[in-house]
């Protein structure tokens, strides 16, 4: 069945509280963390997420989009963060960081920018809990979904299920009704949605009607014939 993950970013920071309630039914809360190094942006740091954790009973899912996350990844899981995400291009031991975040109760997991290629990280596939392949470029929320990263996404598919990996395979950046089928056929089964979720007149509704058509779109996709 496939996740879907609405994005805090598009929502109200003055009533997050209010916004993580208005999606109860979603698998996981999606915390852009950025530093305006890595990225271009500055957003939320440990000190919310440890509100949010307190706010609501959806496990929050950390993207840090930051550099140095050898030494900061660690202290999102303190905070209460239930899967913790690392750019691989930012990280200096990323197979020692996965096994730290594991050891401190999260899933760990890996994410990659649109120019960065999955082939080279084969071999760690197995210290991971998820893949995040971004569909647009990290740093900003609203952009539009980048269509010339669906055969990544079914790359890295093949992959996972070249070694039997239970690896889940995120997508994030311009995922929408009208983006997550693809997504879904191409592999991918855990889906950050952020404006069209919280850009929607109900947002609740917007994340059961994503989940209705990625679930639909999965059925019939080449990679899941064998799960």
């Amino acid at each position: 069945m496939a996740q879907i993950n609405p994005s805090i970013l598009s929502a109200d920071f003055a009533r997050l509280a209010e916004e993580a309630e208005a999606v109860r039914g979603s698998d996981w809360l999606h915390v852009d963390v950025m530093d305006n190094h890595f990225v271009p942006n500055l957003t939320l740091g440990v000190p919310i997420v440890e509100s949010l954790a307190r706010a609501t009973d959806t496990p929050l899912d950390c993207h840090l989009m930051i550099e140095d996350p050898d030494r900061w990844a660690p202290q999102y899981v303190e905070a209460g963060a239930g899967s913790v995400t690392f750019h691989v291009e930012a990280a200096a031991a990323p197979v020692r960081l996965a096994r730290e975040i594991r050891a401190k109760g999260a899933r760990a997991s890996m994410a990659l920018k649109p120019g960065t290629p999955i082939e080279p990280f084969e071999d760690l596939l197995p210290e991971l809990d998820m893949l995040l392949i971004m569909t647009v470029e990290p740093g900003f929320g609203g952009q539009a979904f980048l269509d010339i990263m669906l055969p990544k996404i079914r790359r890295t598919r093949e992959l996972i299920d070249k070694h039997g990996l239970e690896l889940w395979l995120q997508v994030d950046g311009g995922v929408s009704a009208g983006t997550i089928e693809r997504c879904a056929e191409a592999g991918a089964d855990v889906f950050v949605a952020g404006s069209a979720v919280y850009g929607a007149e109900d947002p609740a509704e917007a994340v059961a009607k994503l989940r209705a058509l990625a679930d639909a779109a999965t059925a019939d996709a080449w990679w899941a014939c064998g799960h």
